[in-house]
């Protein structure tokens, strides 16, 4: 039975009268008559007495309405809730994102989120590759670079690139790549995530051309911060988000090997569809907008053009 049946069975059961509801829904009194007559029909009982002024329930109609009446404000009150979280987050929010940046940002962000947010349910699931927003009903994707799919969408965060990078005691044991051909005779330190062939680098450089390096080496790892720990310790040459290592080159601790090559690899905020962007989707990544704007304000992200010749000039 439809919604819009129960809707008029229940306007005419209490205006009991063709006429009144006639008018109210504006359509004719035999019009009204007609549609009462095909409910009755569908359901095989007669659900109104008929006089030639007003209707009145029968037995059956009385259960038909008192059930009716029932069901039409579980509707309007599940609408009302799915309205309002459009305006006020609430529900479950399933987020994915990767390990490192989960802790240093994602979680801390969730923290907020909730104490502000009480009717919010937050599940985040961290892995070391994106996992496919649809198929596994993840609201909200953090992930480096651009998705892989059109039909989703992006909302840039932060706009991020990854260098290739070593500690200092490295580069004085083994020398310094002079070109990224020079790298297949280094320790390199391998990212091995899922989707990727992880054992060729792909670049972008400043002449638009999309140079490629088969690299190899003693260490690998699905954890970004394990692998950047060894690369402090002096294991290797990583490829490295800068968001991660731009305190570790300001310190020197790390320097930056072949500036002039590196990854495109903003952060993005990712999700299925725009125009139903519920409340709990859309503040969140406000909020992290915001943190990671502010943090970037204190400690910059992106590493300049001075520190990146200074880091890999020593």
């Amino acid at each position: 039975m439809s919604e819009s049946d129960l809707g008029f069975f229940v306007l005419l059961a209490r205006r009991g009268s063709f006429v009144e509801t006639a008018r109210e829904i504006g359509i004719t009194a035999s019009a009204v008559s007609r549609r009462l007559a095909r409910l009755e029909s569908r359901l095989g009982v007669r659900l109104m007495n008929r006089t030639t002024r007003r209707v009145s329930l029968t037995g059956e109609g009385e259960v038909y309405f008192g059930k009716a009446v029932r069901l039409l404000g579980e509707i309007d009150e599940l609408e009302n809730r799915l309205r309002s979280g459009q305006e006020m987050p609430s529900g479950l929010l399933r987020i994915n994102a990767t390990f490192g940046f989960s802790r240093e940002y994602i979680a801390p962000t969730v923290s907020v989120f909730c104490e502000t947010y009480p009717d919010v349910e937050v599940q985040l699931v961290v892995t070391d590759a994106p996992m496919n927003l649809i198929e596994q009903a993840f609201d909200l994707n953090i992930r480096f670079g651009n998705p892989p799919t059109s039909n989703l969408i992006q909302r840039l965060l932060q706009r991020n690139r990854r260098f290739l990078c070593a500690s200092p005691t490295y580069l004085a044991k083994h020398g310094t790549p002079a070109d990224v051909s020079d790298l297949s005779r280094h320790n390199c330190i391998v990212l091995r995530q899922e989707h990727d062939i992880y054992d060729i680098w792909r670049f972008d450089d400043r002449a638009g051309d999309n140079p490629s390096a088969r690299v190899n080496g003693r260490l690998s790892t699905n954890d970004g911060e394990m692998a950047r720990e060894w690369m402090l310790g002096g294991h290797g040459i990583m490829l490295r988000s800068e968001w991660d290592i731009a305190p570790h080159v300001r310190e020197g601790r790390l320097r930056v090997v072949l500036p002039e090559y590196f990854q495109t690899a903003n952060i993005l905020a990712v999700y299925p569809e725009r125009h139903h962007l519920t409340a709990k989707v859309r503040v969140f990544v406000d909020l992290l907008n915001e943190r990671i704007r502010d943090a970037n304000a204190n400690v910059p992200f992106q590493i300049s053009d001075r520190e990146l010749n200074w880091a890999s000039e020593k």
